[in-house]
């Protein structure tokens, strides 16, 4: 219990100065008038004010409160490493049993783990938690244990005590980083870029000159190259596919370095394509030609070549060659001297008219069995005698005709096969269904070439009575593809309503050039933060589990869902960023959830260097836990808080109040009574004279 005179007025502060203002005018006049009793008027007046202010004991009963220490222990990343979970176990138990030898005191423990996404060991905001938590009053030492590399010091909170630190690591230890520099977000297929690295040793390194850089695209079999150490260096990389590549370089773990996490490094870059080159060959003018022509010159990406055949040789109309305006085509040229430079050749409406001999069309299926893409958009001419099929290509294309041409209407359809194809699946969806009837309401087309498709074909739309309409095959390392009529332009012209004809033809155009977002058989990822989206596309009714290979080399199983026919999917959170390896038998993948060296192993030597500014501030001290246990003393506040061994906290005094009492010292009427006692007095002397 403790006790003080306070003042606790009997009336508002204004009322005391103002009776305090009117005691001292009456002393005042008193002796102006020279009244020989103007001290006993004064006194009564202080008897009065007296009264007004109530001087009284105030006693309080107080509960005193312990001094509380806080304890951060940072076990992210960075602490798992070599032998530093024990010396975070070995530094707490120390701390632990010296406060519990310090009377009137307890430890808050705070423990800080990874922080989602790459900002590194955020020590200060952890801390400042802590601290919006406790009173200020009772913080009499703030203890962390850590390696020092901290990446928020710009949240460092204002401090009320003594901070320490208790530092992981060796004196010997070292470790080798390796950092990619000057990387694209994109890259043109085909040709050279250089990418800049740098292999840095930090720490107590042994002298090294050069280590074997491992090189690798989608996880392929590595290139490996000597390069030096602590040198800037270039290498050349040349992608290999459209769409991602992740690109892994690595050096090899030495031995006694503190981890191997940042011996790698992941860059994922975007290949495209420098032009899509497009041949379009027609056969004759006709509706449908504008539609292709349009729809190939829309795309920035396509640089498209386009020859119609206004004058076949077997038209004889007598005018002079030198009055025609027609430009000859390039035959030789085109099909044997550049065929390779092209990506895609349609024939549109095409009938053999000696234009091109035999030779022309044996190298364009070569072109194909080697990589190229042929498209063949037939009318009748198709089932003809004059038909393209009846040419050295006739081997390589996916249909056969039987010389039936049906002319009469029809609404194209997605076969079960389409409805998995990526050129055909979600098509139905982009037009309203019909007014009357099951299927999309596309429509209708007026004319279909019969043909007989060979096994290997894949068959996605279909159209009289479910003959085949579209039909897609894969010939050597090439594609091939046949659509039986050549009607689409009606869905152009919006005939019964239309259909999605842009969207079809686009879409066969850019699985016929390779885009990987078209490739029936893939395995894709879609990262977001730390979780996964796994996409597995296949014309099969199932697909098979997913195996996850993790940074470290655990793996983990999942199971996909199918979504849409031929689109089977799960979702994944990883449990850290990194490397990360899928498979499923048949397919992989390869995906970077952010750096595969996170922030957090940029720099792993432990160090005090980062806090040493906010330590001097609170006349802390930093302690290497290798130097053994510290002891825990008591310090006054403001005085040198660590020294050779030890460390200090600052008692701090708190304590609770529990109870209140005030008691007046006089009571109030004593007062009134000397004041009155006062003024009598002053009246008798002052009536005596």
């Amino acid at each position: 219990m403790t006790g003080s005179v306070i003042f606790d007025p009997l009336i508002p502060l204004i009322g005391v100065y103002v009776l305090a203002a009117l005691v001292v005018l009456a002393v005042v006049v008193a002796i102006w008038r020279r009244l020989p009793g103007w001290w006993l008027r004064g006194l009564a007046g202080l008897a009065l004010l007296a009264a007004m202010v109530n001087p009284s004991l105030q006693q309080e009963d107080r509960a005193p409160l312990s001094d509380i220490v806080m304890v951060v222990v940072d076990e992210s990343a960075s602490q798992r490493i070599a032998g530093r979970p024990g010396q975070n176990d070995a530094a707490l138990a120390n701390v632990t049993a010296e406060l519990d030898r310090q009377p009137n005191t307890e430890m808050r423990l705070v423990t800080l783990g990874d922080t989602p996404g790459d900002q590194g060991t955020t020590l200060m905001a952890a801390l400042s938690e802590a601290l919006a938590e406790e009173p200020q009053g009772r913080i009499a030492g703030i203890v962390l244990i850590t390696d020092g590399r901290v990446h928020d010091m710009e949240s460092a909170p204002a401090l009320p005590a003594p901070l320490h630190v208790l530092l992981t690591g060796e004196p010997d230890d070292w470790d080798r980083r390796l950092v990619v520099s000057n990387a694209p977000a994109f890259a043109i297929l085909g040709e050279t870029f250089n990418l800049t690295l740098r292999i840095e040793d930090q720490g107590a390194a042994p002298p090294t000159e050069s280590v074997d850089l491992s090189v690798s695209i989608d996880g392929e079999e590595p290139m490996i190259l000597p390069v030096p150490v602590g040198r800037d260096i270039e290498v050349p990389v040349q992608l290999t596919h459209a769409g991602m590549n992740v690109l892994q370089f690595s050096v090899p773990e030495a031995e006694g370095e503190l981890t191997n996490r940042n011996n790698t490094a992941v860059v994922q870059i975007n290949g495209v394509r420098d032009r899509l080159r497009v041949l379009l060959v027609s056969g004759e003018p006709h509706p449908g030609e504008r539609t292709w022509r349009n729809l190939l010159k829309s795309d920035a990406a396509v640089d498209l070549v386009h020859f119609t055949i206004l004058r076949p040789p077997d038209k004889q109309d007598g005018v002079p060659v030198n009055e025609l305006s027609l430009i000859a085509f390039p035959t030789r040229e085109l099909f044997l001297e550049k065929i390779d430079e092209f990506d895609l050749i349609i024939f549109d409406r095409y009938r053999r008219r000696g234009i091109l001999p035999n030779a022309y069309l044996e190298n364009i299926r070569n072109y194909v069995e080697e990589g190229g893409a042929v498209l063949i958009s037939s009318g009748s001419e198709y089932g003809g005698a004059e038909s393209i099929y009846r040419s050295p290509l006739g081997t390589i294309l996916p249909g056969a005709p039987t010389a039936r041409v049906f002319e009469e209407g029809f609404v194209p359809r997605i076969t079960e096969l389409g409805a998995r194809h990526p050129v055909t699946s979600g098509l139905d969806a982009l037009s309203p269904p019909p007014a009357e009837g099951d299927g999309p309401g596309w429509g209708r087309w007026f004319r279909l070439v019969d043909v007989m498709v060979p096994e290997t074909a894949s068959i996605v739309m279909s159209g009289l009575d479910d003959r085949p309409l579209l039909i897609l095959d894969r010939i050597g390392a090439g594609r091939v593809a046949l659509m039986a009529s050549d009607h689409s332009w009606l869905w152009d012209r919006g005939y019964e309503g239309g259909g999605p004809q842009l969207e079809l033809l686009r879409r066969l155009a850019h699985w016929m050039m390779r885009e990987p977002e078209l490739e029936e058989e893939s395995l894709s990822v879609q990262p977001t933060g730390q979780q996964m989206q796994i996409i597995r596309r296949t014309l099969s009714d199932s697909a098979a589990d997913v195996t996850v290979t993790h940074p470290d080399g655990t793996e983990t199983v999942l199971p996909l869902t199918e979504t849409t026919p031929g689109r089977f999917e799960t979702t994944w959170d990883a449990p850290e960023i990194g490397l990360y390896r899928l498979d499923d038998g048949d397919q992989n993948a390869v995906i970077a959830l952010g750096p595969a060296a996170p922030r957090e192993f940029e720099q792993t030597i432990a160090t005090g260097d980062v806090l040493a500014d906010i330590v001097d501030s609170t006349r802390g001290g930093i302690m290497p836990i290798s130097a053994g246990p510290v002891d825990i003393r008591t310090v006054r506040d403001g005085r040198l808080a660590a020294g050779r061994g030890w460390i200090g906290i600052t008692p701090r005094g708190a304590y609770q109040t529990a109870d209140i009492r005030i008691t007046a010292l006089v009571p109030a009427w004593l007062f009134l009574l000397l004041a009155g006692l006062l003024s009598i007095g002053a009246w008798l002397r002052e009536g005596r004279r």
